[in-house]
């Protein structure tokens, strides 16, 4: 086990909980990333397309008002360059 010391205004065993704590996290999210991954494989496997699903995962993180304004602003450009 290492020691700590309180060195310079830094408590060394504060510091080292900070730490250690944020490695479980980066662990947990590692984790969780792979869950992911494996769900977003699973629904290609099932046929779906996965760069739509990540688009409406990114669009229900949005609140109504600004997906409405992204969806707006979307149709005036594909109007002005003549898409639709």
């Amino acid at each position: 086990m290492t020691e700590t010391a309180n060195i310079g205004g830094v408590t060394g065993e504060r510091l080292k909980q900070y730490i250690e704590r944020i490695e479980r996290l980066e662990e947990e999210k590692s984790g969780i990333a792979e869950d992911i991954r494996d769900v977003y494989a699973e629904s290609k496997s099932a046929g779906y397309e996965t760069k739509i699903i990540r688009q409406i995962v990114k669009l229900r993180k949005m609140d109504r008002q600004k997906r409405q304004e992204q969806e707006e602003i979307l149709e005036l450009y594909k109007s002005a360059i003549g898409l639709e």
